[in-house]
């Protein structure tokens, strides 16, 4: 109580320049502070309406942990009331990986893929660097000046793991609004960022809150229109069981054949619609030495990831968010690629893996292989 009670003595501006200034030597581009919605209050039930309906409408795909629910039936993620009583404050720092690299939508050499730039990060040796591990490193060095200035308090740190929805946490800090793409979209960042979310049991006045960052997306509807898969049914709702992101990390089995034409060259994510962004086109390059981009990820040949196997995927993405896909995953992404590619060269290799035992890449297989002959 004694840190709760200093922490609400705290000015409205001093503590929001507090939590900035900490966050930036923490290794952060940005940061704000959001009292969590009052149980019950108007953004609260508008937030959990919105989870409900889209979780109830399908849209979820296979992904059970957003749908998971407490023992009264309430989803866990649509209120964080729900998901952390306790937490009466959100943290939420910003972390840009954006790079000089290309875009996916600029012309690439023949039979390249794609992997999500978010996906490119490595460290100084070459090596893949987890940016979960990265920033959940530097959200606890922010706790620990937190404590320093402020006193002990409950708080837990979260990096894409936590029963909560980043996008609508960032919009309430400030950081930015949530853009038509469903992504989080910064005047100054764009959206090539990381979010870091730290949960606290610190109660923020109604004055010491950042201000919601203004939307402004205006008329602009760039990305519903580059989507290829129609992902984004509508400004701000996205159907993530048609979104090629979902389709090549979470998605497990076979992929639906009405949706493998749209996906491209894309075998691990997709940056699409972030590349046609308007205000992506000035963001700042990133200069962080622990999220820089691995080469060989940029624009990869389909070929060379064919050839790799099992022991070379871990070797090689070890460490890295691309182990989320697994071997058997990103092998039906790469298959699928080759065939939209139209190029008889990957014939070989598909014919070889359409008749193997793997059903689920021997499907796929199948499927580029007639792909490539009603090309020719």
């Amino acid at each position: 109580m004694e840190a709760e009670r200093g922490f609400q003595a705290v000015s409205a501006l001093r503590l929001q320049n507090q939590v900035k200034a900490l966050a930036l030597e923490a290794g952060f581009a940005d940061a704000g502070i959001a009292p969590v919605p009052v149980s019950g209050s108007k953004t609260d039930r508008e937030h959990r309406a919105r989870y409900r309906e889209w979780v109830d409408a399908g849209r979820a795909g296979e992904m059970e942990y957003l749908k998971r629910t407490n023992e009264e039936g309430q989803l866990i993620r649509s209120s964080l009331r729900i998901a952390a009583p306790w937490a009466r404050s959100v943290i939420v720092c910003a972390a840009n990986y954006n790079s000089l690299a290309p875009r996916s939508v600029d012309p690439a050499p023949a039979g390249a893929g794609w992997i999500a730039r978010y996906a490119w990060s490595g460290q100084e040796d070459g090596r893949p660097s987890d940016y979960h591990k990265v920033l959940l490193t530097r959200l606890r060095k922010l706790e620990v000046s937190l404590f320093q200035k402020l006193g002990s308090f409950e708080s837990k740190c979260y990096v894409d793991t936590g029963p909560l929805v980043e996008r609508e946490a960032a919009r309430l800090a400030g950081i930015g609004w949530t853009g038509k793409n469903t992504c989080t979209l910064n005047q100054e960042l764009g959206s090539w960022f990381f979010l870091g979310v730290i949960l606290t049991s610190l109660p923020v006045p109604e004055d010491a809150a950042t201000l919601p960052a203004a939307d402004r997306c205006g008329s602009c509807t760039r990305c519903i229109d580059a989507c290829p898969t129609n992902a984004l049914i509508a400004p701000r709702q996205m159907d993530a069981s048609r979104c090629i992101s979902y389709l090549t990390i979470e998605k497990r089995g076979a992929i639906d054949e009405q949706l493998r034409g749209g996906m491209g060259r894309q075998v691990f994510g997709c940056d699409i619609c972030q590349d046609v962004c308007p205000w992506n086109r000035k963001a700042p390059v990133a200069k962080d030495l622990q999220l820089r981009p691995r080469t060989a990820l940029v624009n990869p040949a389909l070929e060379w990831l064919a050839s790799l196997d099992r022991d070379d995927f871990g070797k090689l993405f070890f460490g890295s968010p691309i182990k989320r896909a697994r071997y058997e995953g990103l092998r039906r992404n790469v298959a699928i690629a080759m065939g939209n590619s139209g190029l008889p060269e990957y014939l070989p290799t598909l014919q070889e893996w359409a008749s193997g035992t793997e059903e689920v890449l021997a499907d796929a297989a199948r499927w580029a292989i007639r792909q490539i002959e009603n090309k020719g």
